[in-house]
């Protein structure tokens, strides 16, 4: 229902409100919602052949599973095969995303003026986090054919932190306000980057024992003969 009003209300209506993502755009936070399927009524991906399927013999919902078997928001999203497939509606997606029960969802993707608090959009896809985030691209580019309009910076969480995500936004020319997850902390009990520190005179990391951390170990008499910028040497 979002995206027929969005998509069908009349242009006047538009053209008289505010440019609504002259500011930022927002990602809301992506609901799932359970579809109407069932365990019992499934079958594991090792029994699953979605070949054996006669198209012209199948049910609304598997018709609708084949035609989007190669789209970025369902099936070709990830290429690992969900655990379980509904046999009533196979295009959902089996999750235990919220910590409990797994069930068969479907998860709806919001882009939110939060200059204005207004829902511009709406992307339903699997739930699974790769069709999620590629959500944001799909309607970004929607609202720029059909409105005219680009923000000028993205709001969203990590999950969205991706380099290919984040670069994909700056060659749009929108700010991308995500957090990047910093995984350079260890667990294993050796030392992490944050621990060695940098010597800029002599261009070098000193670890916490007060050794120096050199980049190639042996000393050339001659410059020429020194590694490449690959490390090999000539």
């Amino acid at each position: 229902m979002h995206r027929r009003w969005l998509g069908e209300r009349p242009k006047p209506c538009r053209r008289r409100q505010p440019d609504p993502l002259a500011g930022r755009a927002s990602l809301g936070d992506v609901p799932r919602g359970e579809a109407d399927a069932n365990k019992q009524n499934s079958t594991p991906k090792e029994e699953w052949d979605h070949s054996a399927i006669d198209p012209n013999d199948a049910p609304r919902a598997v018709r609708e599973y084949l035609d989007v078997l190669d789209d970025a928001a369902f099936g070709a999203a990830s290429e690992v095969e969900p655990k379980f497939t509904s046999h009533s509606d196979p295009a959902s997606q089996w999750t235990a995303a919220r910590k409990g029960p797994a069930f068969f969802s479907y998860s709806t993707n919001y882009l939110i003026d939060t200059d204005h608090s207004v829902i511009v959009d709406v992307e339903g896809t699997r739930s699974i986090r790769q069709a999620e985030v590629g959500s944001v691209r799909t309607m970004l580019d929607r609202i720029r054919v059909q409105h005219d309009i680009d923000p000028e910076r993205l709001i969203a969480d990590s999950a969205y932190g991706s380099g290919p995500m984040l670069g994909w936004l700056v060659d749009r020319d929108i700010k991308p306000h995500i957090p990047v997850l910093d995984k350079a902390g260890r667990t294993d009990g050796t030392w992490s980057r944050t621990d060695f520190d940098w010597d800029p005179e002599n261009n070098q990391y000193i670890c916490p024992e007060g050794e120096t951390l050199k980049q190639f170990r042996r000393n050339y008499s001659d410059p020429n003969r020194g590694p490449t910028g690959k490390g090999v040497a000539r």
